[in-house]
């Protein structure tokens, strides 16, 4: 849209929401766990100029074993930007890290 138009995107707000959410996790999160995202849907309601402060606020909602379901709502000083839900699941990461090791050998293999 020009240099006039500069705004806060979707997919950056998408990331600080994840990472909101992904913070607010690891503070639960046992020694050797993290958390990785599965699921967003969010609807972006308003436009904020680069610079502007975004604020997220996510508020747990379910809780099922492992997995974890966050409300979202974003603001600037004057919109309520976004609101939807992001999905989350706590994760092993020795597990995940061989699980990834494992994926890039049989990459490695198929080429």
């Amino acid at each position: 849209m020009g240099e006039d138009c500069r705004i806060y995107g979707t997919p950056e707000m998408i990331r600080d929401i994840e990472w909101t959410c992904r913070d607010l996790m690891f503070e639960h999160a046992d020694e050797g766990e993290d958390s990785v995202g599965v699921g967003v849907s969010v609807v972006h309601s308003a436009a904020t100029p680069l610079g502007m402060e975004v604020e997220f606020a996510v508020t747990v909602v379910e809780i099922d074993r492992s997995r974890v379901v966050f409300d979202v709502t974003g603001t600037d000083p004057v919109d309520t930007i976004c609101t939807g839900q992001h999905e989350r699941f706590f994760v092993n990461l020795e597990k995940t890290k061989k699980r990834l090791q494992s994926k890039i050998a049989q990459t490695a293999k198929a080429v």
